[in-house]
Order: structure tokens, then sequence, then C-alpha cells
């Protein structure tokens, strides 16, 4: 049975894995796909989106590598990571589009400051007093004190979840939520989006 299967688009060549694959049956199946992939390429630069199955950071960087070793183009991946996240992201109603995502490794302290054109994920806490921005998804595997401003360039699909929210502000494109800890308390596994231009907490 195929764990891997290749789906041609206008824009973009679909890459997707079997949610039940291992990573060792599905290793030597992207080899033999992508060498003949490699074949179709000659000048153009269709980019490669990977989906389905959750990857660990260590799958993902073997499965890019893979790709980019014999085929040079821009890959993405709109798998969710597994660090406890993936079962808010999974449960979650809509597709979430993760564009080009950076992760930090390590907690942000009070007045540092993250700014990305893409999607994050924050392997650590975000602190009172420090900021992450991103033009689409904010991912805390932590807690989240600070602030944290999604689909910043506009983008309200964009969302932010994080292990634990302790946060007193919100903010999703132009829309912005105050949360008065003492009445809300501490939330575990947030997921944080818009709803009829207003930002829902689950």
């Amino acid at each position: 049975m195929s764990c891997v299967s290749i789906n041609l688009k206008k824009d973009e060549i679909v890459i997707k894995i079997d949610d039940n694959a291992e990573q060792e049956e599905i290793i030597p199946e992207l080899i033999s796909k992508i060498s003949e992939l490699s074949k179709m390429y000659q000048e153009e630069k269709t980019p490669i989106r990977v989906t389905g199955k959750i990857l660990k950071n260590s799958e993902l960087e073997e499965i890019k590598e893979i790709i980019t070793k014999k085929i040079d183009v821009k890959v993405n991946f709109d798998t969710p990571t597994t660090l406890g996240l993936h079962s808010i992201v999974r449960s979650y109603k809509k597709d979430v589009e993760t564009s080009e995502t950076l992760f930090h490794k390590g907690s942000l302290r009070s007045g540092q400051r993250i700014e990305v054109e893409g999607s994050i994920v924050v392997i650590g806490d975000v602190n009172s007093g420090a900021e992450v921005i991103a033009a689409d998804n904010i991912i805390v595997i932590g807690k989240l004190r600070g602030l944290a401003h999604a689909g910043a360039k506009g983008n309200k699909e964009a969302i932010i979840a994080a292990s634990t929210l302790d946060a007193v502000q919100l903010r999703i494109s132009n829309i912005v939520r105050e949360i008065d800890r003492e009445q809300e308390g501490i939330r575990e596994y947030a997921y944080i989006y818009v709803k009829e231009d207003n930002i829902v907490i689950e």
C-alpha cells in the first residue's frame, strides 16, 4: 500500500503522506517518487507542499532534505507538529493554511520581539513583555504570557495556539481581545481564532 501520493496541480505539487505511515516506510517511497518527479522539472520552479501526517521536527527536516537534494524548489509543510497541540489543530473545523514556518527554540524574555513573514512555532515560553508578530499563524509550545499578534498583515484566517494561555491581550489581524486574567483564568491548550470579527478562545 502506497503511503506517499503526489498530486500535480496548476500552481503547486502536493505530496500527501499517509497519517499512519512510519518514517522508515515513508523515506524509501519518497526517494523513489521524488526521483521520478525530478525528471519533470526542467526550468519551472513549481513549489511543493507536503500535507497529511503530523511530523516531528526531525522527520520534517529529513523529508525536506530528500526533496531539496533532488529538486531545487520551495517546500512548504502544512502538517501541524506533534508537540502537544496537534489534537487542537486537527479537531479545528477550518483548514489551517501554514505558509513558510519558522521554528524558534527557546523562551522569549521581556523586551524580546520576533517578527516573521509566515508562521512561527515557539518551542518555549513567551514571557510578559515579549512580542511575537506573524503574518500568519502563531503556535506556542509553552506558556503564552506576552503579546501574540497573528495575521499581522490582515489575515483573519490566522490562528494562535498555546499549551498554556496566560496573556492579557491577543491580536489577530486588526482585531484585539483584552483578557481579564482574574475572570477568565489560565487556559490549557488554548486555540484562538476569529469568528464574525471577534476573537474566540477554545
